[in-house]
């Protein structure tokens, strides 16, 4: 009897009880999760420094990203040509890369440019609160673009987000109408880049990490960024004969950029995309925690109220894209097992025929 009754008990905490390779992986994963919001949380708080005219006072987006895309066309070229880290796709041609890669590398050019010119009419928090609209942006150009499909519960979702962040906006005490606008215009940028994406380059079956996603949009970006700096920033840099080149702040500042590209390729490369838009909401929380308690940006309750709002509904598109991605996997597992269980069905009728013929020469 005493064995009996202690079958079930050893049973069910071996089923309850973690295998080490799980936890490993577990504990992995909040390890990718915490390196990739250090990062980014990293990112925008030194770009902020660097471009507001309180801080350390250089006012040039344009030169800031320009640095930011020859440093990292630098690396990527070293890490892809020298040392072989990663293999470049067989089949990106001279005529894909001018038809695919360059147009993306226009929009995030922009995109770039535009989010850095926004640290310098806007503070860090009502500029996470903007950002909010990203799946907004995101969904609408694919439907616009027809890769996704129109649905009015998702729309209904997207209008309460553009709510609540409407509300953060009437709520913010420093409100700059040309920062706003330019912080919607990264948005909007990034948005069709990342469907962009999706038509040009993933639909053709090719896949980029960062690394060769750099080797190839990088220098893009810096000729695009040429044009609009030497026309626009070259000549007030010129005439500030005051400034003197800081080799550890914008060296420091690039590799942290960089630094965070790598960061994205390890966290979506070793968990998945949701789980990195689930980081990004924790990352956006603590920013505007840092912007209120050590920048001393003003952080109104209507500001937060908003932005609770429209963070709601960012969570429950997250939720929504998770369940529908589960009922797909599911619904393809079982045509797999459907798909199984006829191949069995047909092995078995083969066997059984040939036994059937097998007994009858015999006979």
């Amino acid at each position: 009897m005493g064995a009996a009754t202690d079958a079930p008990t050893t049973s069910a905490s071996s089923t309850t009880t973690l295998s080490p390779s799980i936890i490993k992986k577990i504990l992995l994963s909040y390890t990718y999760v915490a390196i990739w919001i250090f990062l980014s949380f990293t990112v925008i708080v030194f770009n902020k420094y660097i471009l507001d005219q309180k801080l350390y006072n250089w006012p040039y987006p344009i030169s800031l990203t320009l640095i930011h895309m020859g440093f990292c066309s630098s690396i990527a070229a070293l890490l892809v040509r020298v040392f072989h880290v990663v293999d470049l796709p067989t089949s990106m041609s001279p005529r894909l890369y001018l038809s695919s890669v360059v147009p993306i590398g226009a929009l995030y050019s922009l995109s770039l440019w535009l989010s850095n010119s926004a640290y310098i009419y806007l503070s860090v928090s009502f500029i996470q609160m903007l950002k909010a609209l990203m799946p907004v942006a995101v969904y609408s150009i694919g439907v616009l673009f027809r890769k996704d499909s129109f649905k009015s519960s998702t729309m209904g979702n997207m209008l309460a987000i553009s709510f609540g962040v409407a509300i953060a906006a009437y709520g913010e005490a420093k409100f700059d109408t040309w920062g706003v606008l330019l912080q919607l215009g990264a948005v909007a940028f990034e948005a069709t880049r990342l469907v962009l994406i999706q038509i040009l380059l993933t639909s053709k079956g090719i896949s980029l990490n960062p690394i060769t996603s750099l080797y190839y949009v990088a220098p893009c970006c810096f000729v695009f960024l040429l044009i609009p700096w030497i026309t626009v920033e070259l000549p007030i840099l010129k005439e500030n004969s005051t400034f003197h080149f800081d080799y550890f702040i914008f060296g420091t500042n690039s590799f942290c950029a960089f630094a965070l590209n790598l960061a994205v390729f390890l966290l979506v490369g070793k968990t998945s995309a949701l789980t990195m838009n689930v980081a990004g909401v924790v990352k956006d929380w603590l920013l505007i925690a840092f912007s209120w308690s050590v920048i001393k940006d003003t952080v109104t309750p209507v500001n937060l109220f908003g932005y609770g709002l429209a963070f709601l509904g960012v969570a429950y598109y997250n939720h929504s894209k998770l369940k529908a991605l589960r009922e797909k996997e599911a619904a393809e597992r079982k045509d797999e097992e459907g798909d199984d269980e006829e191949s069995g069905r047909l092995l078995d009728q083969r066997e059984g025929d040939v036994i059937t013929r097998r007994n009858e020469s015999e006979g």
